[in-house]
Order: C-alpha cells, then structure tokens, then sequence
C-alpha cells in the first residue's frame, strides 16, 4: 500500500507540497525520475512493466499520482495499467483539463485505483467506487491518501500517521521553508511504527518491509507559487528509512 501525503495552499510560498512512498513487488522492474515526455515535458518515475508512472510532474506545474485501491478481488491483468492514466493525465495543461480526463474514465477498463491531481490552482482524487468514477475535491490544509478514501481515519495506516504529518504545518523552519527543511518531511516517510489493517491485510507502516514487497521509493515535490518556476523533487531510490533523498532535474 503506497502513502501519499499533500499539503495544499497550506505554506505561502509553496502552494503544492508532496511527500510520497511507492511500494511495490521487488520483481516488478522501474527506474527513477526520468523525461517521460517532451510536449509537455513530464518527469517522473517508469513502470518497466507497463510503461505507466506512479507519480510525475509537467511543465505547466501539473502533478499527477496513482495508488492502488484496496480490493478483495484479484487484480485483472487484461485491464489497462493505472500508470498509464497516471501518465495520461500528465499530458493535461491545466488542473480543469486532468479533471475532465477522469470524468471520463469508464470504471471497467481499470483495476481499482486512487488518483491524485494537484496544481497550483487547486487538487482532486478520483477513486473508483464499484462501476462507478467519483471525484473529491481537496481543501486547502493536509491530507493523507493509502488504498481507501482521502482522509479515511478507519485506515489504521491514515489514522497513526495523520496527526505526525500534520504537525509538521506548526514547525516554524518547515513551514517558513519546506524545501530546506526536506528531511524533516522524508523522517516521516521513513517510519515504522506498524500494526495490522484488519480489513485488508496490510500493515501500517509507512516505510513497509515484507518479503518479496515493500517500500521500492520515495519522493519528496515543492512546487512554487510562481508560475514558471521550478518545482523542486528530491528522489529516493530505496525505502527512505536507509536511503538518502537527491535532488531530481525538473528542466533539461
């Protein structure tokens, strides 16, 4: 179960800022940030498997990330990769284009998922719910998004680690400078703590270890109010409880 933490409009100079944990099978092949586009230009992570991308950013400051929802069905590999939404939607200009894309997304064409969009201007979640896409759109502040609903405090994973996210918007060197204070963002990422989600079966760690599975990445994106700047993305490759994050190129 990946974890994927945002805090919107919540810090003056950084209206967009993103802390996210990517856990997969080991066997599943990817690499790191990387150009996965040129018009727009797009970075992000690359799904050997499908070619698809978990989490990335375009030129226009558009933000894109995919988790997988929590199904007791099997997945069905006929069905499209999520990534490739995910990279879909990365095509969008602005946030009211990634929108109207995930209207239009038919239910049945994908496995269960969660997907974020986030600009300047704004963020949503759209999520499957049965046959059905539904859509969420964020408040300003913080939210916290695993396998089940944004915010969804009947997650073990959501309700342990909310309240430490969020505290970070009262700790003066973070919210007066996000980027500077990165590490502070990644130390949370990187814990431990755990117990079990009854309903699914999946522990509550946010760094996750198990055989075979567990926390493949890590990224931190600090996306500027002015448009036009550089958003700034520090990359982990490896669970960020032993692996140091490195400043990703946005720009060629």
């Amino acid at each position: 179960m990946c974890t994927l933490a945002i805090y919107l409009q919540a810090f003056e100079e950084w209206p967009v800022v993103i802390g996210a944990n990517r856990d997969e099978f080991f066997s599943r092949p990817a690499l790191g940030p990387q150009c996965l586009g040129d018009k727009p230009r797009i970075v992000g992570g690359r799904d050997l498997s499908a070619g698809g991308t978990w989490l990335g950013i375009n030129e226009h400051g558009l933000i894109a990330g995919l988790l997988n929802r929590s199904d007791r069905r099997a997945a069905d590999p006929k069905r499209r990769s999520r990534g490739l939404l995910c990279l879909d939607v990365l095509q969008s200009a602005t946030l009211g284009q990634a929108r109207e894309l995930a209207a239009r997304v038919r239910a049945d064409q994908y496995n269960p998922f969660n997907l974020l969009a986030a600009s300047r201007d704004g963020a949503f979640v759209a999520y499957t719910r049965g046959a059905q896409i539904e859509s969420v759109e964020l408040t300003p502040g913080f939210h916290l998004l695993t396998n089940q609903d944004v915010d969804d405090f009947e997650c073990p994973k959501i309700s342990r680690g909310y309240n430490r996210f969020a505290a970070l918007l009262q700790v003066p060197g973070f919210a007066a400078d996000p980027p500077g204070h990165h590490r502070e963002l990644g130390q949370l990422l990187a814990d431990h703590s755990s117990d079990q989600d009854s309903r699914a079966g999946h522990p509550t760690a946010i760094c996750v270890h198990r055989p075979g599975y567990g926390t493949r990445s890590s990224s931190l994106i600090f996306l500027p109010r002015r448009a036009g700047a550089d958003a700034l993305h520090f990359f982990a490759p490896g669970p960020p409880c032993v692996t140091p994050y490195a400043r990703v190129a946005i720009t060629p």
